[in-house]
């Protein structure tokens, strides 16, 4: 909500003086339904009194609180960008508690359009008073957002709702909080556990009596609560939870993003794969808006195989910031696509897909796999290689290539199970033994003694094939990143198909 009343509710709770003589502050802020938002500002280094800055808006992850500290820095295994490199390169720095944590009041309504969207919407009003802020005209202060996982999605739904919002640089975000947390109806059970656990502490502490609008038991929307409690018990979320989620984008609005946006996303993230950050990287270029795209080791999951240079990320930030939010046309972001393979090496082509030039390829058939709730394969939130597993050898390569895109898995199969509907999940193991990204892919199956066939694209990896690098696929019954395995039975495969995009 924007205007007057709400510039006028606006509480300042505390001061203190940076250098240059424009000061930092905190603030709590009453957005549109009157719930208590509680913010710092923090104005660009050496801002002198009078002078005017852009504002970059930086929201914290799931659970947290916004950064206090001016001079944080850079996190190099999340893809962050801290608030003192920001405020170095000439920008204010706004940072806030969401609704439903920290000393922020209502109910977590996990990055809602209707929500937390206009809890943002709140603070640019706040934030078009401040003398620090350079305005494009009055109440349109020139505003930029960053931020990873849950602040990386509120810059989708904040921008889709307020054209006030120049720019944004999401990282670690997703494209629709259904296909990334219920992939193909398997719920992500690793990182369900470890969500709700946070949740769950983040809402109600400290709450209570330090809430300014008073004692509440939780903060946590229902929805939220049940697919924690009954999802992680049953390993099914249910339609009314499902749709509830669905509803909350951002893939639904990307239409509505028209704003310069840099997608900053983990070959090793095992919550918001890859595929999220190639959805809404499609959607914006299919219509011309200003976009790139990097891949980096790290993200939600475990790095294993080198992270690059230092600063790759912080730097590729700053730098469309200072294109895109500071206006500056000398500036340039260069190609639209960046990665980082698994040998710790930084490339780039024009646009994604890469134009494909070939393929590692395997067919093979009459494998058969017990399906049961044995010992899963994994770590809750990186797959490993499966004990229990059919196993395809690809070819060895012929020579360097570059592996870069989705694999694709063609699977012809029958068997029986009670149920009989239940998960596969799919990974491809390299020659030292590591599933390439952490990755597994849950693939449905029907064991009903039918013969069925299914083809499904698996996650995206970034690799580096040299002459003699082997790969192989494995399918597995059970991982601890997705809900246990249900079903007793066993399926038997009358053809496996499984391909690596190589691409130029």
């Amino acid at each position: 909500m924007r205007g007057k009343a709400v510039v006028a509710l606006v509480l300042v709770v505390g001061l203190g003086t940076l250098a240059g003589g424009a000061q930092a502050r905190d603030a709590t802020v009453r957005s549109f339904d009157q719930t208590a938002i509680s913010m710092h500002f923090f104005p660009a280094a050496g801002l002198a009194a009078g002078k005017r800055a852009p504002t970059v808006l930086i929201g914290p992850g799931w659970s947290m609180s916004g950064e206090t500290d001016e001079n944080s820095s850079s996190e190099e295994l999340f893809g962050g960008v801290g608030v003192g490199p920001l405020r170095q390169a000439g920008y204010n720095v706004l940072t806030w508690d969401p609704r439903g944590f920290g000393k922020s009041g209502g109910a977590v309504e996990v990055d809602s359009p209707d929500y937390e969207a206009r809890d943002v919407s709140a603070l640019i009003d706040w934030l078009a008073t401040q003398p620090e802020a350079q305005l494009d005209k009055a109440g349109d202060p020139r505003v930029g957002m960053n931020g990873s996982s849950y602040g990386g999605g509120i810059q989708w739904v904040t921008a889709a709702r307020d054209a006030r919002v120049d720019v944004i640089t999401p990282n670690i975000s997703w494209n629709s909080l259904v296909t990334s947390l219920n992939k193909e109806g398997a719920l992500k059970f690793g990182w369900g556990s470890l969500l709700c656990g946070v949740g769950l502490e983040g809402s109600l502490v400290p709450g209570g009596l330090m809430n300014p609008d008073g004692p509440q038991l939780s903060r946590l929307d229902p929805h939220v609560f049940n697919t924690c409690v009954s999802g992680t018990a049953t390993g099914v979320m249910a339609p009314a939870d499902q749709a509830w989620y669905a509803a909350h984008g951002p893939d639904l609005l990307l239409s509505k993003v028209k704003i310069p946006t840099l997608i900053t996303q983990g070959t090793a993230d095992t919550l918001f794969t890859l595929k999220e950050a190639i959805r809404n990287y499609a959607s914006l270029r299919s219509r011309g808006v200003p976009v790139k795209m990097l891949w980096f080791c790290g993200g939600h999951g475990v790095c294993l195989t080198g992270s690059g240079e230092a600063g790759h990320i912080e730097k590729a930030v700053v730098t469309w910031l200072n294109r895109y939010l500071k206006r500056d046309t000398s500036v340039q972001t260069g190609p639209r696509f960046e990665w980082l393979a698994d040998d710790a090496k930084w490339r780039s082509a024009a646009d994604y897909p890469l134009t494909r030039r070939g393929s590692l390829t395997a067919i093979t058939g009459q494998k058969t796999l017990p399906v049961a709730p044995t010992s899963p394969s994994g770590g809750l939130i990186a797959a490993t290689p499966a004990v229990n597993a059919v196993e395809v050898a690809l070819p060895a390569a012929s020579g360097s290539a570059h592996i870069v895109g989705e694999p694709t898995l063609k699977l012809t199969y029958s068997g029986t199970a009670l149920p009989a509907k239940t998960h596969l999940y799919a990974q491809i193991v390299d020659g030292s033994g590591h599933v390439v990204g952490n990755q597994a892919t849950p693939i449905p199956v029907t064991l009903d003694g039918l013969t069925h066939s299914i083809e499904r694209p698996l996650e995206a990896i970034a690799a580096e094939a040299v002459a003699g690098s082997s790969y192989r696929l494995q399918i597995t019954p059970a991982t601890t990143l997705y809900t246990p395995q249900r079903s007793v039975g066993a399926v038997t495969f009358g053809r496996i198909e499984v391909s690596l995009p190589i691409v130029g």
